[in-house]
């Protein structure tokens, strides 16, 4: 029986052959992009905006009705609530955005509370309200700053070792790839108004792990070819090894999708966002990975010989003195 192949052995498609249009409408992308974060924003959660938290125990239960409470709490009008285990199965804590002009006038806030702990006594009558905590705003914008701050530095970070690992033009390749990767999928929730909260950090951050695998893959292959053809023009190298981890990428990339998938078709509200984030970001680490990575590497100069070592004069003058030592 014959393997299935996504990708025949011998395909050579010429990707190069279209760089300058990708690279133009990617920068477009990018652009429009940074465009929306400065007129729509974002809609921030409550991780970064203050709000209350509401810590609840289900005495009788098992399993907090999770399910149940989320849908009772958003028919009150205040937005919907994120709701997660605390502790045990039947401890969570319910988190709220401050109303409109909580902060100039904080009795918003506790008619908000009161409203919520109402209605969790009513229908749960084994609910025992354990605590109500603000969430101060300064705080969660601190919060922000850091998260924005661990992405900026994970990318650094990546493209120096890719500059140790290869050369420096690779890690200038990889850094704009990845600020590609997350400026467009932070775009589609400033385009969507999707809720930005710290699942869609961790998910940003995931999504760099990811991109970066992809990338390193190709580039390796790009430095092995380099070895080995050294008389090859540089753009059919970058196409032949672009072409020989192409099977990889795709593989690897529909494996994460039909995942990804079920879970935005089928899965529960709380994780939408999540997968939506790295659902996306998939399918631009695949692009940026086939059509920006190896493109970069000719603009910033890479050669068909940056890998040849490079003689010394000291190993010129062995090679010399050798010569005349030769009858």
């Amino acid at each position: 029986m014959k393997l299935l192949k996504l990708v025949p052995d011998n395909t050579n498609i010429h990707f190069l052959r279209w760089q300058w249009p990708f690279f133009i409408v990617n920068v477009l992308a990018m652009l429009g992009a940074a465009a929306l974060l400065f007129t729509n924003g974002l809609n921030l959660g409550i991780d970064f905006v203050g709000g209350q938290m509401i810590r609840t125990t289900f005495t009788q239960s098992a399993e907090a009705p999770v399910t149940e409470l989320r849908e009772e709490i958003d028919a009150l009008g205040f937005g919907e609530p994120v709701i997660q285990a605390f502790g045990e199965p039947n401890e969570i804590s319910i988190r709220m955005r401050l109303p409109d002009g909580a902060d100039t006038q904080p009795e918003l806030s506790a008619q908000m509370t009161n409203a919520v702990t109402a209605v969790i006594r009513a229908n749960h009558p084994d609910a025992r309200i354990d605590g109500v905590d603000a969430v101060s705003g300064r705080v969660s914008g601190e919060l922000f700053e850091t998260s924005i701050l661990a992405l900026v530095l994970a990318s650094i970070a990546i493209s120096i070792y890719i500059w140790v690992r290869f050369e420096w033009q690779f890690g200038v390749g990889a850094l704009f790839a990845l600020v590609q990767d997350v400026l467009l999928t932070v775009g589609m929730f400033s385009l969507t108004q999707w809720e930005f909260d710290l699942n869609i950090v961790a998910a940003l951050l995931t999504l760099i792990g990811y991109s970066l695998n992809d990338k390193i893959v190709v580039y390796d292959r790009i430095r092995e070819n380099l070895k080995k053809y050294r008389r090859m023009p540089l753009p059919e190298l970058l196409d032949l090894s672009v072409n020989e981890t192409l099977s990889r990428t795709i593989v690897t990339s529909l494996s994460l999708l039909i995942t990804l998938v079920a879970l935005l078709v089928l899965g529960p509200d709380v994780i939408f966002g999540f997968t939506a984030a790295i659902t996306l970001g998939i399918f631009i680490g695949v692009y940026s990975s086939i059509f920006m990575s190896a493109p970069f590497l000719i603009w910033l100069g890479v050669t068909s010989d940056s890998f040849v070592p490079k003689e010394s004069a000291a190993d010129r003058q062995a090679r010399k003195a050798m010569g005349r030592a030769e009858p």
